[in-house]
């Protein structure tokens, strides 16, 4: 081969590792310092909310209110938070309303936003997804009573 063609090849393969590098350090470093960002999108204290107003009526899937979010399966399986009017953020950061040790989780991965009396799913730019049902989230996504939301090993739903 011409020295001009390896020459191009070589600074090629350069510039992918550099690429390759600044994205993992860029990853780990949204990672590491997810507990340092603005504390706005947490209203509520760790695992409490309030109840829905009766006054705002908060119509879900087969025309019940979702009033609290079951952990069905992984490390905290059985765990419930009741709904409020706060946003609920999960992940593996100390200031999340539930706080989840799966390894799969980001320290900021999605959260549960209440609007218009129903409640929307959203991923926080999370490395590995979050899931309802079979789907993977892309925006925010509304979620019906009873349909399973996964973040790594970890499942919740919406539960009257």
């Amino acid at each position: 081969m011409p020295e001009f063609v390896l020459t191009v090849a070589r600074f090629g393969f350069l510039i992918l590792l550099w690429i390759f590098v600044f994205t993992v350090v860029g990853v780990i470093r949204r990672d590491l310092f997810a507990g340092v960002r603005s504390k706005s999108i947490v209203a509520s204290p760790r695992g409490v909310g309030g109840a829905v107003p009766a006054d705002r009526p908060a119509k879900a899937k087969r025309g019940k209110a979702a009033r609290q979010v079951v952990v069905t399966a992984g490390q905290l399986a059985g765990t419930r938070i009741t709904l409020g009017e706060a946003p609920i953020t999960i992940g593996r950061a100390e200031d999340s309303t539930l706080v989840i040790t799966d390894d799969f989780a980001s320290a900021r991965h999605a959260r549960l936003v209440p609007r218009d009396g129903q409640w929307f799913v959203e991923d926080l730019g999370s490395t590995n997804g979050t899931y309802l049902d079979r789907g993977k989230v892309s925006g925010p996504t509304p979620v019906p009573l009873g349909v399973p939301i996964r973040i790594g090993r970890t499942s919740l739903e919406l539960r009257p």
